[in-house]
């Protein structure tokens, strides 16, 4: 039986590499190629193996499928709740804790509906054969709103039994600053959804789930085990995106400070770039290359990326490769895949070190050294 299973996956792997590659390129000395693994969905927003060739990945719509990479076998899953689908509101992220095994939790965010709008929820569930099993709404945020705009948000896990979800301002500024409600920051929690007794306190009227607030829409979030750090990134208004690095109780700014300018005109949001009590962002971008996720590369595929940021870029269409030195901040960036002309909304990395990467027209995509 192993040998079978060892020798269907050469025949695939032969089958790939006899395959026009969609692109190659190369990066730090490696050559790459870049193949089509699936077309036609709606907005793969989020992905994660299951097991070293199953990928399970979202669809904005409300869908959540299966892929099993060996056998092309595509299933969707049963057992997914409705979902408030308008604007950018959806089924958004999943993610696994490390170490996960089959048959243990599966973690989501996704947009609630709820009778007088939709808000950002955290949910878990169990996946068993073609069905996502024990459904369980962890939290749901504050506000409730019938807007579409800016739900966020992006799942970490410290593997230390905590949770980081973030959740973007549901399109109203001023909810960046305003701690008695959840939108415009990052929240943590353990991982049965309640609140850790050692999360910051920000005063009275603030909500305990609040780990970092004065976000704007935060699409990425990565932690690195070994060293502590929590990295996010964020969507400006018009120029303006940044890279920040979270501490506990910081806040970030938005919209009393910003690199960012009006959609209307050439006026700066807010007072300022920087003032006192706010903490100053690593990196930003102008123009807004508008980032849909944020992934820190730890493979073996391409050993000269490893400790590096990878982010898929929307607007300005390209995988954004940010190198960090030993403190963690920013030395150095590469723009890579642009040539594909896609929107790429979502990053995963494979056993192999390989990256799946979900793009707005409806593909999977893997990025992977080309074969000798």
């Amino acid at each position: 039986m192993k040998t079978g299973v060892l020798f269907i996956t050469w025949l695939l792997l032969v089958a790939s590499a006899q395959a026009a590659p969609l692109l190659t390129g190369r990066s730090e000395g490696v050559e790459f190629r870049v193949d089509e693994v699936l077309s036609g969905l709606d907005i793969p927003w989020g992905m994660a193996f299951v097991s070293p060739q199953e990928l399970v990945f979202t669809e904005r719509a409300g869908r959540v499928q299966r892929l099993d990479l060996q056998s092309g076998r595509l299933v969707a899953l049963s057992g997914v709740p409705p979902v408030f689908s308008r604007g950018q509101g959806g089924m958004l992220d999943v993610a696994v804790p490390p170490g996960y095994r089959p048959g243990e939790w599966l973690y989501f965010t996704y947009s609630k509906m709820l009778p007088t709008g939709g808000a950002t929820t955290l949910a878990r569930a169990r996946l068993e054969k073609d069905a996502l099993q024990d459904w369980q709404d962890l939290f749901t945020t504050l506000p409730v709103s019938t807007s579409g705009h800016h739900f966020g948000s992006r799942i970490a896990f410290d593997g230390q039994g905590h949770l980081y979800f973030t959740i973007g301002d549901r399109g109203e500024r001023e909810n960046g600053q305003n701690t008695a409600t959840h939108a415009g920051s990052v929240l943590r929690l353990q991982l049965d959804g309640t609140v850790p007794p050692d999360n910051p306190d920000l005063g009275p009227q603030a909500q305990p789930e609040i780990w970092t607030y004065g976000h704007r829409n935060p699409q990425g979030l990565a932690y690195d085990g070994d060293s502590g750090r929590l990295w996010l990134n964020e969507h400006g208004p018009r120029g303006g995106d940044e890279i920040n690095l979270l501490a506990a109780g910081g806040n970030y700014g938005w919209p009393v400070v910003s690199h960012g300018m009006e959609y209307w005109g050439p006026v700066a949001v807010g007072e300022g770039s920087s003032r006192p009590g706010v903490t100053d962002p690593l990196k930003v971008y102008i123009p807004s290359i508008a980032p849909g996720s944020l992934l820190l590369y730890r493979g073996a595929a391409f050993p000269a990326w490893r400790g590096n940021l990878l982010a898929g870029a929307l607007s300005l269409q390209h995988l954004n490769r940010v190198v960090l030195d030993g403190a963690g901040r920013p030395v150095a960036e590469e723009r890579l895949l642009g040539e594909l002309e896609e929107r790429i909304r979502s990053l995963v990395e494979s056993p192999e070190g390989w990256l799946y990467l979900g793009t707005d027209s409806g593909r999977i995509l893997r990025l992977r050294p080309a074969l000798p």
